[in-house]
């Protein structure tokens, strides 16, 4: 029930479960797996508040909507097709309300008693199965703890003694090729050597029988840990089998697709889907998004004098002495579409024919009247007089 844990470390031998400590994970997975079955029922009590809020929904939204259709003016099989909506939500809320209730009342009640049942624990030492299991594996261990601490200990001498054996190694065939040094000396050397390789077998024949010991045990220590780790192992599998069928219950609570309320609603759902016509909706797209859609195609756009904007102000300021007023008017066809900026400019058409009624003022600007009767303000350089 604990998590899986990750890939070992690249120092892999020193985690293994043999060596000294290791078998705490394998303590600790019990206090794990008491967390889990707490969160386990966190997780369907909260699913168990979901359901009985949806189902109190669907309540409202029925009694809602049942006395809105009480009074409207349907009757006949209209009216008994709505109001089947309502009958069906009713069926649904009532389902989901038992669910809600089994979820509480039997997956966690019966969930809460379990855990209670197997997690006993022991005064002051947290839960009786982690403190048999940290107190069984330190006993079997501590035996081989000390084995190998004695081992590690002959190991550092042997390689030690080598490592001296292999330093005076080579300072006697220094002395040896040296014809300078006296023979005296190099007998020194060598027997200073020769007692190098005398200590260096003593800690070998040391370590070998430390190794000795220590292989003739292993057998009886990894039977004692392995009867220890089995007995963790089937508390566990146990508490794997449990939660199984607990989940398989909460299965059966939420499965609804079997409810016959249920079916009704899948079966319009199905209905509706059934309609679907592929080709209705090809030609939409084909319409809207593809090459039905109407297009402004290319085509020569005829150049367009820039107009500048007028400036009323200005224009007021100059006064109506600087623009004499054209008595009667001048007939002036448009040569360009303008479409008025505000509301006393006016709106022309090409080939439009109208009155310019005052002349051109410093801004580009003349006042004219439309045939409708309408006057107002149109850029100079966009009509021409007609002849």
């Amino acid at each position: 029930m604990a998590a899986i844990p990750k890939e070992p470390a690249e120092d892999a031998k020193k985690q293994s479960f043999w060596m000294p400590g290791n078998y705490e994970p394998t303590v600790l997975r019990t206090n794990q797996s008491y967390q889990a079955c707490n969160d386990i029922m966190a997780c369907f009590l909260e699913r168990a508040k979901v359901e009985k809020q949806y189902a109190q929904q669907l309540n409202q939204w029925s009694s809602k909507w049942k006395a809105i259709v009480d009074s409207r003016p349907l009757y006949g099989s209209l009216m008994r097709a709505w109001q089947c909506f309502f009958t069906s939500t009713e069926r649904l809320s009532i389902l989901h309300s038992s669910i809600s209730q089994s979820l509480v009342s039997e997956e966690g009640d019966r969930v809460k008693t379990w855990q209670k049942e197997t997690f006993p624990k022991k005064m002051f030492c947290g839960f009786r199965e982690s403190h048999n299991n940290e107190t069984s594996f330190s006993r079997a261990q501590k035996p081989w703890t000390k084995k190998m601490k004695k081992l590690e200990t002959a190991r550092a001498a042997y390689h030690k003694a080598c490592q001296k054996e292999k330093a005076a190694i080579d300072k006697e065939k220094q002395a040896n090729e040296n014809t300078e040094m006296s023979p005296e000396k190099q007998q020194k050397i060598a027997a200073a050597r020769e007692k190098a390789t005398e200590e260096k077998n003593k800690d070998r024949e040391r370590y070998e029988k430390v190794l000795e010991d220590v292989t003739s045990y292993t057998p009886r220590y990894m039977e004692e840990m392995e009867a220890i780790f089995d007995q963790s192992q089937e508390e566990e599998r146990k508490r794997i089998s449990f939660l199984k069928q607990a989940f398989l219950s909460i299965h059966r609570h939420l499965d609804i697709t079997n409810n016959e309320s249920v079916k009704a609603v899948y079966s319009e759902l199905h209905h509706t889907l059934m309609s679907i016509a592929e080709q209705d909706d090809l030609k939409w797209w084909k319409n809207n998004h593809g090459p039905g859609m109407p297009t402004d195609w290319p085509k020569l756009e005829e150049w367009v004098p820039p107009v500048k904007k007028l400036n009323r102000k200005k224009r007021d300021r100059k006064g109506q002495a600087d623009r004499p007023v054209m008595i009667g008017g001048v007939k002036v066809r448009a040569l360009y579409d303008y479409v008025g900026e505000e509301g006393d400019e006016l709106s022309l058409k090409t080939g439009e024919v109208f009155l310019k009624v005052e002349e051109e003022d410093e801004q580009g600007w003349c006042r004219g009247v439309l045939s409708g009767g309408k006057e107002g303000f149109f850029p100079a350089n966009y009509v021409e007089v007609v002849e």
